[in-house]
Order: structure tokens, then sequence, then C-alpha cells
């Protein structure tokens, strides 16, 4: 096929979570033999923190309006068999027009950010997407799968929405050899309505077991922050390093954003790279989680600070076995190849019907 992303970024991985993605899917649809295209506005934040300028798979475009999108590449729109918008991307509305009003292949919204997408939805429409173009899309790839898949369809008129969650990229996140050095680690950017859950359920455990040691790694938590003298902070961890950094924890902790967990089915991209790399993982409760990893064999669920406590107590036989089991299904159903699989098959019963 002749595939047409337009994206948030894949050269830029700062500041967001959409590149990890996007560079996993097009090297993987490009070694399946597929024509990948990506296209991305060229914004100052992107241009100044280029962590892979020129992607060695498939072709990248960058572009500094949509006038020169449409220059330029009118005819790859025109004569693509599919072509995909992500949620994000500048002036998506308007491009998402030019897109519809020019791909005759097939044509798919991808959301990694469904839940919050859908409350601005009902509160109006966001900068990239409108309730009317929902139901103008022959796929609503969605990072939230469960009940808010029936409102996508019910409510807003979506054609075809479809569970497309986060995955691992095998080739990036695996296991590290190393010594650990931290008893619990987080990553993240900091995030208002993340902040009570690692409070709870890192910052707590912290203060009450002073002799264990804690980390968090990630940007934009504030310089007054009081942090326990067993919580180290990390600001930034470059995506190479990631693996490492997952490698020195004994456990990682997995927090969701408040509209993920409110609407469940949302796994953080995080619980697949963690477990991808055998490290096993904590993670806060929410609906679906047990549909995605078996609670107490694939994965730790935790309430409270004593729930953190006790699994920091679970001997080192068990630790491995939980980060196998959690690395094995993430292998047998949450990689590139297993997205990519499934974008193709959707394709062809969009081009069936």
């Amino acid at each position: 096929m002749k595939i047409v992303f337009l994206g948030l970024s894949i050269t830029s991985s700062w500041g967001n979570g959409h590149a990890t993605s996007y560079r996993a899917l097009v090297r993987e649809l490009s070694r399946r033999g597929h024509d990948v295209l990506f296209c991305e506005r060229d914004v100052p934040w992107y241009a100044a923190e280029r962590d892979l300028p020129e992607p060695p798979w498939g072709r990248t475009s960058l572009y500094g309006s949509l006038d020169e999108l449409a220059e330029r590449h009118v005819a790859d729109v025109g004569e693509a068999d599919l072509v995909i918008v992500g949620s994000y991307v500048p002036e998506g509305i308007a491009l998402a027009e030019w897109v519809l009003n020019h791909a005759p292949g097939a044509t798919a919204f991808y959301d990694i950010d469904t839940p919050v997408t859908i409350e601005k939805l009902r509160r109006g429409g966001t900068e990239y997407l409108t309730a009317e173009l929902v139901g103008r899309y022959d796929l609503y790839l969605s990072f939230t799968g469960g009940p808010t898949l029936t409102v996508l369809e019910s409510e807003f008129d979506a054609r075809h929405a479809i569970a497309f969650y986060c995955f691992a990229d095998p080739q990036a996140y695996r296991p590290v050899a190393a010594q650990p050095r931290w008893d619990l680690g987080y990553l993240g950017t900091y995030s208002d309505d993340c902040q009570p859950a690692l409070e709870r359920l890192l910052i707590e455990p912290a203060q009450r077991e002073p002799e264990a040691a804690f980390v968090v790694g990630g940007p934009q938590y504030p310089e007054e922050a009081a942090w326990p003298a067993n919580v180290e902070w990390v600001e930034h961890i470059a995506l190479g390093d990631r693996p490492a950094f997952f490698a020195a924890q004994r456990f990682t902790l997995n927090v969701t954003r408040a509209e993920m967990r409110a609407a469940g089915w949302s796994p953080s991209v995080r619980l697949f790279e963690a477990a991808a790399c055998g490290v096993p993982v904590i993670s806060d409760r929410w609906d679906g989680l047990d549909e995605i990893f078996v609670p107490d064999e694939e994965i730790l669920v935790a309430d409270s600070a004593e729930d953190i406590l006790d699994f920091l107590r679970v001997g080192e036989s068990e630790r491995r076995q939980i980060a196998e089991r959690a690395r094995r299904r993430v292998l047998a159903e949450h990689t590139a190849a297993h997205r990519c699989q499934q974008l193709e098959d959707e394709v062809a019963g969009v081009m069936a019907r």
C-alpha cells in the first residue's frame, strides 16, 4: 500500500509521546513492503530538539504551512491507499478537510489522546478535530478501547472505531543487564492530575521506608518540589537511555492520567515499554487493565502506599517471574508488528466495504 501519515512529530520526541509510536509504525510498515510518507509540520519547538532529524525508513517531509503541504503532497494524498491524520497536528481541522477532500483511498484518524479528545468534543471541539469530522473518517484508531469505542460510534457517528493501543518497540525496548539502583521508579512528565497518585504510590512509601531508594524521571516538576532524601529526581531520560533506566529499578510504577483512568482501557505506552525491558510493573487501578495484563501474574496493582510497600518485599524469584510473564505478553500481543497487522486487516475491511 501507499500510506501517508500526517502526524504531530516523528523527528522529535521532545515533550510528546507520539514520535516513538510513529517511528516504530513507519519502520515496521516499511519493512512489510509498504511505501510510507510521513508529513510533519516544521515548528520551532521540535526543530530545536530533533533527536531523529532524518528517519531511515520511509520518507519524511517537513512542511511550513498547509499551503506548502498541499503544493508538495496533493499527488501523494491523491494516490495513497491510506491516509492517517494524527491527534494534536497543528491546524488539524483545516488539514483534515483538505485530506478528506483529496484522498480517494481509506482515511483514518489516529487518536493517541482519546478521552481528552472526547471531553473537548463535548465542549464544542478541539484544535485538531470536530464532531462532524469524526464521522467522515473511514477508521477511528483509538488509544482507548472498551466502552469509549461505543461512545465514538453512537455519540459522534464514527464509522468504525477500533482499539489501537499503544505498544512497545522490541528493537528499542529490551532487557539490559544492570544491577538495580532503586527499589521503585517512575518515568513521566509532571502532570497535575497524576501528581496525587504519584504522591500516594511513591512519595508516601519513600517517606515510610527511608532505607529504600526511589527515583522519578521526567521534566517540568516544580523547582520548589520537596523530594524526600531517598527520592532521586532525574529531569531528562533520553529515549536511548530508557531501557537502562528501567533496568536500574526493581519495580517501576505506572500512574494513569485522570481522563484515561476514568475511561478505562487506556494502557500507557510506559506499561508496554517497561514490560518489554523485563522490569515488573506496579500500576494504579483502572477498568480494563485485567484484559491487557493478568493481575498478580503479569502486573501488580496498587491502591495505597501499603500495597507498594508489600510489593517491594516480594522475593527476587517471584519478581523476575512477574517480569518475564509480562514481557512474554507484550511480545505476543503488543508490538509494532501486531499493530501494523491490525491496521492492514482494518484497511482491507474498508476496501471490501
